[in-house]
């Protein structure tokens, strides 16, 4: 069976301090978990039920090994991947606070990720598929940007539908403005954008969520969603705007929380589509539902450590909002 939902980017190390509220300087160890966003979210997508793929490079050496068995583990469709023999695989060390803020380092000159190229794509996995999946990190440098935009001309091509999150993390790039100039040009691509409130401002250059949700909505896609780490997400189609208060949870890290967001947001526009052969964006009363459904499962991801490892199952979801879980 083809994966119906392709992501594409960055899969890595995360190494997560061992204690809470340390510095990574100050931290005495580090765990190790499977992580990158987009890998995270197909990870998410697969734990809810959905057939997802991965589309990335990782090093041949026993980080990219694992990573490989750790997708295949959570039932990710692996054909997109490839292994690069001279880079390495990318590692990330991460340190989280009780408020949410994490301290984080890459270690990425270059990593593989950075390596995938056109001819590592295979336009046919975009014929099958109904939803592409990116992030801004494979836009900072070549030749993964070529890659990323040959996926995005092909996603476009066969009529998927594109989601967007673009997961700033400005130590990855060597420009800042170019930062800004790359992550804004791909709004235009994207069918539904969720961005968070702290890099919104960066982003958009507005200082409210109403006038960030408005200047990318503007650039063409239909639904933005802007999250708000603990304290829940704002939504808007540029027509209904509403907004969910967070969730109180046990925190024990963030890492994977906008992703697990991500993945039960395109859950469930995807059971939607699947009962009226067409995705529909306008926020209604389902789309709201979705919303519901999303906010609850990234407030769950920071239940847990590792990103790949704390994405929510459906009961825990349902659960969690109280519903009734139906087999």
């Amino acid at each position: 069976m083809s994966p119906e939902i392709l992501c594409l980017g960055e899969l890595l190390i995360d190494f997560v301090s061992v204690d809470a509220d340390k510095s990574l300087a100050d931290s005495s160890g580090f765990a190790k978990a499977p992580g990158g966003a987009p890998a995270n979210v197909a990870a998410g997508l697969s734990r809810l039920g959905r057939k997802s793929g991965f589309i990335g490079k990782v090093g041949r050496d026993p980080f990219g090994e694992y990573l490989k068995q750790v997708l295949e583990d959570v039932g990710i469709d692996v054909s997109g991947m490839s292994f690069d023999e001279e880079a390495r695989t990318t590692l990330s060390f991460v340190a989280n606070r009780s408020d949410g803020v994490r301290d984080c380092m890459f270690y990425r000159n270059p990593g593989a990720d950075m390596r995938l190229t056109p001819e590592d794509l295979d336009e046919s996995m975009f014929a099958n598929a109904k939803v592409f999946h990116f992030g801004s990190i494979s836009l900072g440098c070549e030749p993964v940007r070529t890659a990323t935009m040959q996926a995005l001309e092909w996603a476009k091509r066969h009529g998927l539908l594109v989601s967007y999150d673009p997961n700033l993390r400005l130590s990855l790039w060597n420009d800042e403005e170019l930062a800004k100039q790359e992550i804004r040009a791909a709004f235009r691509y994207a069918d539904v954008v969720k961005i968070s409130e702290e890099e919104m401002e960066f982003v958009t250059g507005a200082h409210t969520l109403e006038e960030s949700a408005s200047y990318i909505l503007n650039q063409g896609p239909k639904l933005v969603v802007i999250t708000k780490g603990g304290d829940g997400c704002f939504y808007t189609d540029g027509h209904t705007s509403g907004s969910f208060e967070g969730h109180q949870m046990n925190v024990v890290e963030t890492t994977g929380a906008g992703d697990a967001f991500v993945a039960g947001l395109l859950t469930r526009l995807l059971e939607r589509r699947d009962r009226l052969g067409r995705f529909e964006l306008a926020v209604d009363e389902e789309t709201i539902a979705a919303i519901k459904f999303a906010n609850a499962a990234g407030a769950l991801a920071t239940t847990r450590v590792g990103a790949i490892p704390a994405m929510p199952t459906p009961d825990e979801v349902q659960t969690l909002l109280g519903e009734e879980i139906v087999r």
